[in-house]
């Protein structure tokens, strides 16, 4: 009985999540006039909408645009952040739990915070307008992933790299042939998380990008609202098309890497 209530449960929970979705690509393949009668199968089918939004907007420049800065942040941000998680994790040294523990504290900073202190540096540096700003603060590390890299490469066998330095391995090595590889599972973790992120960021897009050659996804997409949704032309079914084009990566995504979520969050929550 409990298996058969916690059954109906997942399902419920699963369609209250799904129907958003759902409701999204149905109302892409729907006429203007069409696209809020909330039906889930259209009464009018076109594909219009998906040759119109192609030509209304530069989505492939904003696909590309998304693609290079997703992979240089998550990139960035993987590595850096690894590198710390490495030396708070192995080395012992004086203050390591006081600059640890400060690394946590600036996760309880706003980001609104450091908003402006920050841009005015890339004003300075001449990259607002570019898409430096959108990556480039990555190179630094993040302390969530820091944390959660730290937790799991506590528990990887100190053992295998007092032999690797026995055997001539210097600490770079050490770091990059063994720890890296062993920490496999939070790296994917932190590299779906971080690309998710960066793939959905207006904020930064509304802050540092100018030109409509340089939009992410996000950004055009906010520019497309303010050109057909409040500026009065109100072409819902172009929204609602580019939403299901720019959505679409992070499903594939989700379901090519969700084994190695799983074992990355379950791994690091056993052994952390």
């Amino acid at each position: 009985m409990a298996a058969a209530v916690s059954i109906v449960l997942l399902i419920a929970v699963g369609i209250v999540f799904v129907y958003p979705f759902v409701w999204l690509v149905s109302a892409s393949f729907k006429p203007r006039g069409e696209v809020f009668d909330n039906r889930l199968i259209p009464e009018t089918f076109t594909l219009d909408n998906y040759v119109a939004v192609w030509q209304e907007a530069p989505l492939a420049l904003w696909l590309l645009n998304t693609v290079i800065v997703t992979a240089l942040a998550a990139t960035a941000v993987t590595i850096s952040s690894a590198m710390v998680a490495w030396g708070f994790s192995h080395f012992r040294f004086r203050g390591r739990g006081a600059l640890f523990a400060l690394v946590l504290g600036s996760m309880m900073l706003p980001g609104a915070v450091t908003m402006i202190p920050t841009f005015l540096i890339w004003n300075a540096l001449g990259q607002v307008g570019t898409l430096t700003p959108m990556w480039a603060h990555n190179l630094f590390g993040s302390a969530f992933y820091i944390f959660l890299m730290r937790q799991f490469m506590m528990s990887l066998p100190r053992e295998l790299f007092d032999a690797a330095r026995v055997d001539g391995a210097g600490p770079w090595q050490v770091f990059w042939r063994i720890a890296l590889p062993l920490s496999r599972p939070v790296i994917a973790v932190t590299l779906v998380f971080e690309v998710q992120a960066v793939w959905t960021d207006l904020m930064r897009g509304l802050i540092y990008l100018r030109d409509n050659a340089t939009f992410t996804v996000p950004r055009g997409l906010k520019s497309l609202v303010d050109a057909f949704g409040f500026g009065g032309e109100w072409h819902w079914e172009i929204l609602v098309t580019a939403s299901v084009v720019t959505t679409v990566p992070m499903i594939i995504l989700f379901f090519l890497a969700q084994r190695h979520i799983i074992q990355g969050v379950a791994t690091t929550g056993l052994k952390g």
